[in-house]
């Protein structure tokens, strides 16, 4: 059979719409992150703005997306600023922000709810607040490219993005026989030591590329502030990642048994994705000799989005592995559908969500996430 040969800057983008499936109803997940690091931000946002003597401060989310939490961030720096303001005064400097994704990213959604944010900051004007004005403009492109001008940006922002590489690793995109990750779709137990080893080698060509490209935009003390999925431990195959997406081969798998799928299709299919380890991120910012890290911090937030508790306990596997489902296709359907097809989506998130129900049953399994801020 031909097999499809993924196309990131083409397949990859979150679910679009508004249905229950999509991006913008199941986005939970990367909210909570932005709520998590939002002190952070205050912080990388006050570096970069106190010694600016610029009348703009230029801003970049980049891998901005297309849901509300695209605007919360917008909102996150502009309150800082604002914060910021209230203590020191002074005249605000205008603040640019580029929102970054790719080209296949629904930047119309977007910008379709850019005019009600603009509404409601203007709300909080007439209440005698001082808030700076600001633009907001599309940046469709990929953050491993060139994006804006030597030394024009004060800060770059990105979140629950880094963890995507460029591209599969050579001799993963599935283009001939023998499939060097049979039957997983990601790093998995039964992966071979060969094929982590791309990942690994994937991931640091990807960091030192992406550090070089916004070293050469940022202005001199110019910020960066980066959160990603990672893993706890320093071994690849041991990390709640490989854990979650096992689950989703697993599903693959039953659909391969049913008749749904060619086994070929599962064997071919990886995902470019790599959660790398504090030491893995802190080697590559090293290796680049290009940036000082301010701070690196690693959290562990649930695998149900909707689920704030701290212990141990599951309290309703049943819902826990339906919302698990439904965060998890929101940002892989497009990839799935490119080259599963979309006829088997249903079945295969709902098996997912059932197995994810059984796992938790068991254990309850977390991400780790790790934020850096760097200068």
């Amino acid at each position: 059979c031909l097999v499809a040969v993924m196309k990131m800057e083409h397949d990859f983008h979150m679910a679009e719409g508004e249905d229950d499936n999509s991006y913008a109803k199941n986005s939970r997940l990367q909210e909570n992150a932005l709520v998590e690091t939002k002190p952070a931000l205050r912080e990388a946002v006050t570096r970069a703005y106190a010694p600016l003597l610029h009348p703009t401060m230029t801003i970049v989310d980049l891998g901005c997306s297309s849901g509300g939490n695209t605007l919360l961030f917008v909102s996150n720096v502009i309150e800082a600023v604002s914060h910021h303001l209230e203590k020191i005064g002074g005249h605000p400097a205008e603040l640019q922000f580029f929102l970054n994704d790719l080209p296949s990213n629904d930047f119309n959604r977007v910008f379709r709810s850019v005019q009600r944010f603009k509404n409601s900051i203007g709300m909080g004007r007439h209440k005698g607040e001082e808030i700076p004005a600001f633009f907001i403009t599309g940046l469709p492109s990929s953050y491993y490219t060139r994006l804006l001008p030597r030394s024009s940006v004060h800060l770059f922002h990105s979140s629950y993005c880094l963890h995507w590489r460029s591209r599969l690793p050579d001799g993963l995109e599935g283009k001939k026989r023998p499939y060097l990750n049979e039957g997983n779709i990601d790093i998995a137990m039964t992966t071979p030591p060969s094929v982590v080893k791309m990942y690994q080698e994937q991931f640091q060509k990807d960091m030192l590329l992406f550090l070089r490209l916004r070293y050469e935009e940022l202005f001199a003390g110019g910020q960066m502030m980066l959160t990603f999925l990672g893993r706890k431990h320093g071994d690849a195959y041991n990390g709640g990642l490989c854990r979650l997406h096992g689950l989703l081969s697993r599903s693959v798998q039953s659909l391969v048994d049913e008749g749904l799928v060619e086994k070929e299709k599962l064997d071919s299919f990886n995902l470019p994705l790599y959660g790398p380890s504090m030491e893995e991120v802190k080697a590559v910012v090293e290796q680049s000799q290009q940036f000082r890290m301010n701070h690196i911090k690693l959290f562990e937030t649930n695998w149900d989005p909707y689920d704030d508790s701290e212990g141990n306990d599951v309290h309703d596997s049943v819902q826990s592995g339906i919302n698990v489902s439904k965060s998890l296709r929101a940002v892989m359907e497009p990839l799935f559908a490119s080259h599963f097809g979309e006829s088997v989506l249903d079945k295969l998130f709902k098996k997912f969500a059932y197995n994810v129900e059984v796992h938790l049953e068991m254990e309850k399994t977390k991400y780790s996430v790790i934020t850096l801020s760097l200068t």
